[in-house]
């Protein structure tokens, strides 16, 4: 049976990275997919390179900043696949990687998501899974840990990072595409949060591998990065979080917005904290509607077992 697999990459003054992302797509042993370039307005050449070294490419030029949620959307608007996989555009993908990473979704129908291993240039693990606490911080599994091995065994996870992460169209068709009032960071952990709330499941693939040059677009800990990482997080837990698990996580989540502010404030970002946090109580009425929306066919304690007491205080990057 043969089926397509659409590749949606996200760019945003991303030249310098796109020659090694889209030549690595060039290579994979896997060959009926499509690849279709997003561009969220550069102002550094990317769409003309990228025409006039791979015209094979699909490129959807925004011609404005959409986002990580709305560029992505954009590009999964006009894909043709049966499935969906997003990368960034600040990585390189072993020739293996889709091969290997669509095999679980095509021996069972329950998987929705599937997820890469996701390395750092120097080999360290960049992404292995999605984890998330009561607090709501959400974080990257194995984050800058040395790669032993440790994260070799394929497995169920909560949810990938969209950094590299394949899904089922089905699915999307089914609960929604990206939260595009997210605008940027931490919608993969609301996507993620939905599709288990619908009964999706997602599996880690470790044989898929991709090196990330984290941050390479928009640098871990910057002012936009803690703006809206933080600003997101309030907004994911109060939109997913089911009656009884956001009950009982009430006292984490209290305890570790009042601990952001002294936190960011020593790394001298107190502006962009301060601003997250007001913008987040502003948004809450928009995402209580949107938690209406919200398809849940699960239990609140199969919500509860991928739920960790122990977290971080700075938030998935």
């Amino acid at each position: 049976m043969r089926f397509l697999v659409s590749v949606v990459v996200v760019n945003f003054n991303g030249k310098k990275f796109l020659d090694d992302c889209l030549s690595s797509l060039d290579h994979q042993t896997f060959r009926n997919f499509e690849i279709i370039l997003v561009d969220n307005g550069s102002s550094d050449a990317s769409v003309a390179f990228a025409r006039e070294r791979y015209p094979d490419v699909k490129i959807v030029d925004n011609g404005a900043n959409l986002g990580f949620a709305g560029g992505t959307n954009s590009g999964i608007r006009v894909a043709n696949g049966e499935y969906i996989f997003t990368l960034n555009n600040d990585t390189i993908a072993d020739p293996h990687m889709l091969e290997e990473i669509i095999r679980p979704m095509q021996m069972d129908s329950s998987v929705g998501v599937c997820g890469s291993k996701m390395l750092l240039q120097d080999g360290r693990i960049n992404s292995t899974a999605i984890c998330i606490s009561r607090s709501g911080a959400a974080w990257d599994r194995g984050m800058e840990e040395v790669d032993k091995g440790q994260y070799d065994k394929q497995e169920e996870v909560f949810g990938a990072c969209a950094g590299a992460a394949l899904y089922r169209r089905s699915m999307l068709d089914e609960i929604g595409l990206f939260d595009e009032d997210f605008f940027l960071y931490t919608e993969d952990v609301d996507l993620a949060f939905r599709s288990r709330l619908a009964g999706w499941r997602c599996m880690y693939v470790p044989s898929a591998r991709v090196v990330h040059i984290h941050g390479g677009t928009a640098g871990p800990g910057s002012e936009t990065a803690v703006y809206f990482l933080n600003r997101n997080l309030l907004w994911y837990i109060i939109k997913n979080f089911p009656p009884l698990v956001l009950l009982l996580s009430m006292p984490w989540i209290l305890v570790r917005n009042c601990c952001d502010i002294p936190y960011y404030l020593l790394r001298k970002r107190f502006r962009s904290i301060i601003k997250s946090k007001i913008d987040a109580v502003r948004g809450l009425r928009t995402m209580l509607k949107k938690r209406k929306t919200i398809k849940k066919k699960v239990t609140d304690k199969e919500i509860l077992k991928w739920i960790q007491t122990r977290g971080r205080i700075a938030p998935k990057k």
